[in-house]
């Protein structure tokens, strides 16, 4: 071969060499190796090819399938919370009345014992006397009914025990006083809510009792807010609004520890209007440095709600097991902000019934609700009929 001809022959050569080294790069660059699995896997997992989102033509052509059908779940809306459906209101002192009658030895077993002797001389009747005022009843109510019955029992001589339990009941009666008005559902008003102010010493139940008044008031098919203005006890405002939750009621607190209370009861009143509720209730302090700063501080509360709207009830909680001590407490809130009616807790077996009568007669303020049970619904409306005859009860 001539050197003429072997030039020409290396060119193509080397360009046909070239030509198909860049064949082969071009595809190599092309295949893309599957990653290998770190760790075990079954048929359930995805292919490594499908996206997360589920590329479902992806998967189809990685399995050699023609055809996939594929199930789009629609997202799940949480469910609602279960809400509690308070017991009807009507008929609750009645059902509780079992527990009542443990706080009657006093009265039906006691008094009706010593009025039924034959002979009711001076010594009988100091010890009706006494045990009037151990039940609580306050040395005014005890005299007077102590006079009362001696008249009676003077006048009709009679010894038997269902008369003698019958001018006993005729005579609580009197003194428990069914007169006086017990409302504790306050006026509608066109164009706010109506505002239920709640007060107490700690200790009493206070907001508890607050919590077990929400549902008796979405009993009544009323719609409530609440305001946490205790704002000086460690988790009162948790307390409360867990209270709220259970029966659907909205509580306005503050999320900063020892806010202002009037501040927080302002804005759960102008909550309350601008959502347009029937009843706005606020719970507040029972407690604070001194008696003092805690009565000044009932006072701003109810001086800065009132430029909003005016306060139809100002509710007073009282321990019943507390007695005559009770009276102490009721009498520094009532100057302070004008409390129309008491919610009495924990009269039960422990109680004494007569401070039912002590508290009204000193105060002229009628108890207007008891607490007899430590269950959600062991708040009830009093009635002094119902309450004379669970006493006289044994």
């Amino acid at each position: 071969m001539t050197d003429s001809l072997t030039l020409p022959i290396i060119i193509i050569v080397a360009v046909v060499a070239v030509v198909a080294i860049g064949i082969i790069a071009f595809v190599a660059k092309g295949r893309k190796p599957k990653t290998p699995y770190t760790s075990e896997h079954d048929a359930d997992d995805l292919p490594t090819s499908q996206s997360a989102e589920g590329d479902t033509d992806a998967a189809a052509s990685e399995a050699g399938a023609t055809d996939v059908a594929v199930a789009v779940e629609e997202p799940v809306a949480p469910a609602a919370p279960q809400l509690d459906v308070p017991e009807p209101v009507q008929g609750r002192l009645a059902r509780l009345r079992a527990r009542l009658t443990k706080s009657n030895n006093m009265f039906s077993k006691g008094l009706l014992a010593l009025l039924s002797q034959d002979s009711i001389d001076e010594d009988v009747w100091e010890e009706i006397e006494e045990n009037l005022l151990m039940a609580d009843l306050g040395t005014e109510p005890a005299l007077e009914l102590v006079d009362a019955l001696r008249e009676r029992v003077k006048i009709e001589g009679s010894t038997d025990p269902a008369r003698v339990k019958a001018m006993l009941r005729e005579e609580l009666l009197k003194l428990v006083d069914p007169t006086m008005d017990r409302n504790y559902l306050p006026a509608p008003h066109p164009d706010r809510p109506s505002i239920i102010m709640v007060v107490g010493v700690n200790g009493v139940g206070k907001t508890t009792t607050i919590g077990k008044l929400a549902r008796v008031l979405v009993a009544e098919d009323k719609d409530v807010l609440l305001g946490a203005a205790d704002t000086f006890r460690a988790a009162a405002a948790e307390q409360l609004a867990t209270w709220g939750d259970r029966v659907g009621v909205p509580t306005v607190r503050s999320d900063i520890d020892g806010a202002d209370p009037a501040s927080v009861a302002f804005e759960a009143v102008s909550a309350g209007i601008d959502q347009e509720v029937d009843i706005v209730m606020i719970d507040t302090a029972g407690r604070l440095q001194n008696k003092a700063g805690l009565m000044d501080e009932l006072g701003k509360i109810k001086r800065v709600v009132e430029k909003k709207a005016a306060i139809d009830e100002v509710l007073l909680v009282l321990d019943a097991t507390t007695g005559q001590n009770g009276l102490q407490q009721a009498k520094v809130f009532s100057e302070v902000v004008n409390v129309s009616g008491i919610v009495l807790t924990k009269l039960d077996g422990t109680a004494k019934g007569g401070i039912v009568v002590a508290i009204q007669r000193q105060l002229g303020v009628p108890v207007k609700l008891v607490g007899l049970g430590e269950g959600p619904d062991d708040l009830a409306p009093f009635n002094a009929e119902d309450f004379v005859d669970a006493l006289l009860e044994g």
